[in-house]
């Protein structure tokens, strides 16, 4: 007899659709269920059989235990399952939502389904993953404690694109690293669909046949990353390699790890690296993977102040949060000596009695804090912030 799933995405912040929900829609149509999608505390449009509720980060536990709590009073006897990154992390502490299940890990019936877009037809792209897991083991990342090693490899993907989508996002944490790459690649390219590897590349692994292949893709915006500063001849290989085959600095954008074990002049050394080599740099703040408050962890080779210098930074000479390659900021981070130089910031506006100060002086000012429309034209063509879904 058929059922009625009801899927739960907390009132948490996201800014893509939960598309382990989506999956298990798929799953549960396939055998003959009707399904229905709702975010945080709504009341479902009829009685469920089975709901599952998603969580995310750690930090953001708190609404999926109030989603918890919400429909198991409402629905004392319909089986409720907790799932998703913070379930999994944290399986102890998310019992004590009121869960009837934790769910542990992928729910492996329903990964190699297409996720159910008819739920939330106002997206526009089709999320995916062509693999799970990873072959690095890095202390910071919760995918090898998630899904362990490379698998679940898809070397097509052309039947988990919706129709109707002209972008794909992926999903995997290190394409490149993964045997089905090349494949993968050659399909993109024939398919010629816009793509975003979401979660970066790993410049270790750029090769010219890598650079070749992606300077034929519809790819706007190329993530990678610079977590150690012992990967930085790797780093300078990969630009220079991609550039070789005309993908332009402005076209890459490199994850920056800081506040793990780093120290403050490593972060400084990687973003004049990156500023230099004309790149764009996203800063990336580590959080402690089992963290129930997010922003508050200092690592011991950071300080708190040292912390709100990097996020000061960012807004004022800054854009989006990153840092990029324009005149300015590159003279600014090769006359500092250290961190607190590159990061310290000047009063925006000049007082009326600093009439002793050079012309040229008061126009380095405006370069070091302001980007110019010109500026953002030239370094942000194809940058476009991911809407939240919920407000398409």
């Amino acid at each position: 007899m058929a059922k009625h799933i009801l899927l739960v995405e907390p009132d948490y912040y996201t800014r893509y659709p939960p598309l382990g929900l989506l999956k298990i829609s798929s799953y549960h149509k396939s055998i003959g269920d009707t399904t229905e999608l709702v975010r945080g505390c709504a009341e479902p449009t009829r009685t469920p059989d089975k709901i599952y509720v998603t969580s995310l980060f750690t930090w953001a536990w708190k609404p999926v235990h109030a989603s918890v709590r919400y429909y198991k009073k409402m629905l004392p006897h319909v089986t409720l399952w907790l799932g998703g990154i913070y379930a999994s992390l944290l399986p102890d502490h998310a019992q004590l939502s009121g869960a009837d299940y934790v769910h542990v890990g992928l729910f492996r019936e329903a990964e190699s389904f297409k996720p159910d877009y008819s739920l939330i037809p106002e997206w526009e792209s089709s999320i995916l993953f062509a693999s799970r897991g990873c072959v690095r083991k890095c202390g910071f990342c919760s995918v090898p404690k998630l899904e362990g090693n490379v698998s679940n490899l898809k070397y097509t993907i052309k039947h988990l694109i919706e129709p109707s989508h002209e972008k794909i996002v992926f999903f995997d944490n290190n394409i490149l690293a993964s045997p089905n790459w090349r494949e993968l690649f050659d399909e993109l390219i024939e398919l010629g669909i816009e793509v975003d590897f979401n979660q970066g590349m790993d410049a270790r692994c750029v090769t010219d046949e890598v650079a070749e292949k992606l300077s034929k893709m519809k790819i706007p915006m190329i993530r990678l990353a610079y977590d150690y500063v012992g990967i930085r001849p790797a780093v300078e290989q990969a630009i220079q390699i991609l550039k070789e085959h005309g993908i332009k600095g402005r076209r890459m954008t490199f994850y920056t790890l800081y506040n793990y074990i780093d120290t403050p002049n490593d972060f400084f050394y990687k973003v004049k690296d990156l500023l230099n080599w004309g790149v764009i740099t996203y800063p990336m703040k580590y959080e402690p993977l089992c963290a129930i408050e997010k922003g508050r962890y200092v690592s011991p080779k950071w300080d708190a102040h040292r912390l709100q210098m990097v996020m000061l930074a960012r807004r004022v000479i800054g854009f989006g949060g990153a840092f990029p390659p324009y005149e300015g900021l590159i003279k600014k981070f090769n006359r500092a000596e250290d961190f607190d130089q590159a990061f310290s910031l000047r009063p925006k506006e000049v007082k009326k009695d600093n009439t002793d100060l050079p012309r040229e002086g008061l126009k380095e000012m405006a370069l070091e804090h302001e980007i110019t429309r010109t500026h953002k034209a030239e370094y942000f063509p194809a940058w476009r912030k991911e809407k939240d879904w919920r407000k398409i």
